[in-house]
């Protein structure tokens, strides 16, 4: 299990300046690896109405669940390490462990998870890279046929990765563009409505 805050700054790009960040960190094909997040809320949508944010993601070796709670700053994660195997079995079967610390918050937050289901899915083609500012990510998503592309900076302090973040789209004289996060873009273009 880990616990961490979350204080990320991102940004859509367009299909067009992808390439050029792709170029101007050298990145190759290599430097990529593939995840996909599944959500989950109920059908009455309690975590979204608190702003929280339940996914499991896969990745070609190992898997986690976590989950997503605003603070003040940033996002609170609570995660929990799954094999690949227990992955599949909550996705195939929607159905969430009952024990670890994802489903003891839930639990402490009165939600019952046998209430949650399957809402949607997003696969991301993502590259990190470490900077003095932060990690930075770059994304290429797919989702209910929708097709974006992301850059994201995730920082320690909210005042300097602010700034940080607004010197690095300068340099890549790419103009911020709000981006909501993954799993509100996902909702917004599927069939699921509240």
């Amino acid at each position: 299990m880990s616990e961490n805050l979350e204080i990320e700054f991102k940004t859509l790009v367009s299909i067009d300046d992808f390439p050029r960040v792709v170029d101007y960190f050298q990145l190759k094909e290599e430097n990529f690896f593939t995840q996909t997040n599944y959500y989950f809320d109920s059908a009455d949508f309690q975590l979204k109405k608190k702003h929280i944010g339940l996914r499991v993601r896969i990745l070609s070796n190992d898997a986690e669940i976590t989950l997503k709670i605003p603070q003040k700053v940033g996002l609170l994660e609570i995660n929990d390490t799954l094999s690949l195997e227990e992955a599949q079995q909550i996705v195939e079967s929607a159905s969430l462990p009952d024990d670890g610390y994802v489903y003891n918050k839930l639990t402490a937050l009165g939600i019952d998870k046998d209430n949650l289901r399957l809402i949607g899915s997003l696969t991301t083609k993502r590259a990190e890279i470490k900077l003095p500012q932060g990690l930075l990510a770059l994304d290429e998503s797919w989702y209910n046929k929708q097709h974006d592309f992301e850059l994201e900076l995730e920082v320690d302090d909210a005042t300097n990765g602010k700034k940080d973040f607004l010197t690095l789209l300068d340099t890549l004289n790419i103009k911020e563009s709000p981006s909501p996060n993954k799993i509100q873009r996902m909702m917004r273009s599927s069939k699921v409505k509240d």
